[in-house]
């Protein structure tokens, strides 16, 4: 058994994790990371995608992580949205664009659309070679006890960090929220998403469309190569049924159903599903413990905000403790946390039910609820403030947010 000391340890090395530890050691912070991954195993398929949005971008950048994705990314340059159902066909309405991002830097863009492999392999290279930054895989978190200063974690294989604090970034069922004590609330969509890559019959353009259908939203996210990762919101059970037909079968239900929206579409890559939940911890901190990204919240995946609100999580507790330690304060302290979670529990619960209120919203086929929902998109569309504002929510690029989100000259 071996005893680690340390600032900071964090449970959990997927994107919000290496990212927190990266920006951390590189301020210089002493900061351990424990991975359940092993380092010699060969990686299990991952196909999922990201919409890494501006903010979010720059937060990647700073840590040098921008630079080593470099032509392995499709830029996000607008989102467009349609109302489908039987009433009344609107047609498709571009909600925002690239020029529509407020204070936009040289060549930014609503954001990049990246391959999850991709974006874990290039953050596992910049941990390598980060000093003031220990990686301790293959781990798994087992307990810990706060005590007054400090905080002891331990492992499954005995071993121990003492440190000031403690951060889990161990997602939706993280182990670290429930030895905390912090409970969740939410609910079950009694829906789930088939999700597939897709090669396009005509160029997308770096456009995100979204067809909002009454039993939900049929989505296409711009990849590389005229390609897209497609959402398909279905009842429960009917996803799973369709990720274990054959790729012919699955294609001709596509092109029979969004042919005229999409265009023809061919399966590039594995086929999955998964569950739609909301889940939102009651709180974001426990005594010297503090949570970021899925441990937080699984919400709605429309719009893409799961990684990018995890994102805004952990700039927001990486600008608390960095003003403590600044201070000469305790970076685990009560005084801190409170800080982190001031500044994001309002904000990212309100995101969380707001992409549940617009899935509620549209995913129905009321005549009466149908005028209100082309009205919203036609104002959206035609009114330039409101343009702008939505621009700035959705790609996290409005001034208010933390550091590491804002641009580069204004750091």
């Amino acid at each position: 058994m071996k005893a680690h000391q340390s600032e900071v340890v964090i449970v959990g090395a997927g994107p919000a994790g290496a990212s927190l530890g990266l920006a951390l050691a590189r301020a210089g912070l002493e900061t351990v990371l424990v991975d359940a991954r092993d380092p010699a195993a060969t990686p299990p398929e991952d196909t999922r995608n990201f919409a890494v949005v501006t903010g979010s971008w720059r937060l990647l950048d700073r840590l040098g992580i921008a630079a080593a994705l470099e032509g392995k990314t499709q830029p996000l340059h607008g989102l467009e949205a349609e109302d489908g159902g039987t009433h009344w066909f609107g047609r498709p309405h571009v909600l925002f664009g690239d020029e529509d991002l407020p204070e936009r830097g040289e060549g930014e863009t609503l954001g990049h659309m990246i391959e999850a492999p991709k974006l874990q392999s290039a953050l596992d290279a910049a941990m390598k070679d980060q000093k003031s930054l220990t990686l301790i895989a293959p781990a798994r978190f087992q307990s810990y006890e706060a005590t007054p200063g400090s905080v002891t974690v331990t492992l499954e294989n005995g071993d121990t960090i003492r440190a000031r604090l403690l951060i889990g970034a161990d997602g939706v069922n993280s182990p670290v929220r429930k030895a905390a004590g912090i409970t969740t609330e939410g609910r079950d969509y009694g829906k789930s998403v088939f999700a597939a890559n897709v090669a396009l019959s005509r160029p997308h353009h770096g456009i995100a469309r979204q067809l909002f259908t009454p039993e939900g939203p049929f989505a296409t996210l711009p990849l590389q190569g005229d390609r897209a990762n497609l959402a398909w919101y279905m009842k429960r059970g009917a996803a799973e049924a369709l990720a274990k037909m054959s790729p012919e079968e699955v294609e001709a239900e596509l092109n029979y159903r969004f042919a005229d929206f999409a265009g023809e579409m061919k399966i590039d890559g594995p086929m999955g599903s998964y569950p739609l939940i909301l889940k939102i911890a009651e709180h974001m901190v426990e005594e010297r413990v503090a949570l970021v990204g899925d441990a937080v919240r699984r919400i709605n995946p429309l719009a893409g905000q799961g990684l990018n609100q995890g994102f805004r999580d952990l700039a927001a507790l990486y600008d608390a403790i960095m003003d403590a330690d600044r201070a000469g304060l305790d970076i685990g302290s009560a005084q801190t946390l409170s800080a982190y979670q001031g500044s994001r529990r309002l904000g990212a619960n309100t995101a969380a039910l707001a992409m549940d209120a617009i899935d509620r919203l549209f995913s129905n086929d009321s005549m009466l609820t149908k005028p209100v929902r082309g009205i919203g998109m036609l104002a959206a569309e035609r009114v330039s403030p409101l343009r702008k504002r939505l621009a700035g929510i959705a790609s996290a690029s409005s001034p208010d947010l933390p550091s590491l989100m804002q641009p580069l000259d204004a750091a």
